[in-house]
């Protein structure tokens, strides 16, 4: 013999439905066009700087979980551009990560907080630079320069790219 029973889960709220915002006084933004404003947080004259880049402003190729630029006037034919910014996130974690994935990593001071300096093995063309971001969470830039090519230091132009997001997130 198989008893079934049911019983519900449900509760009645009397008033009726209305709109985000609607009747506290606030605003809510539903047009959704701040969402990716951390992208814009530092210019593409500065990221282009930072690279080296001559010429031609640095073009965004995705804006989603990461923001991505592709910098053609960089020296070595181009170089592209990362940011990450973890709202939930620390470097401890971003650590553990890297030596998982055999990553180097080197403690650095970055406007005055502790940071980590990122390169994969075998790779002079690239680095990441990661520091605790204004508030919380962790921000990172990583730079790849075309493989093998003349460029200058991947990772002072990473470390130049998070000293300005810190200093404009304040």
């Amino acid at each position: 013999m198989i008893a079934v029973g049911s019983s519900g889960c449900g509760q009645t709220v009397s008033g009726s439905a209305k709109p985000a915002g609607s009747g506290t006084g606030d605003t809510v933004n539903t047009n959704f066009d701040k969402l990716l404003r951390e992208c814009e947080i530092v210019s593409l004259a500065d990221i282009a700087d930072a690279v080296g880049a001559k010429g031609t402003a640095p073009e965004p190729s995705f804006y989603g979980a990461v923001c991505m630029w592709y910098a053609l006037g960089a020296p070595g034919g181009g170089a592209m551009v990362t940011l990450n910014w973890y709202e939930i996130g620390s470097l401890n974690n971003e650590k553990a990560n890297n030596d998982k994935l055999g990553y180097s990593t080197n403690n650095i001071t970055v406007q005055g907080r502790r940071g980590l300096e990122t390169r994969r093995p075998n790779d002079p063309d690239s680095c990441g630079v990661s520091a605790g971001a204004a508030d919380q969470g962790v921000i990172g830039f990583w730079i790849n320069y075309r493989q093998g090519s003349a460029h200058p230091d991947p990772c002072a132009g990473a470390k130049k790219l998070v000293e300005l997001t810190l200093n404009l997130a304040r």
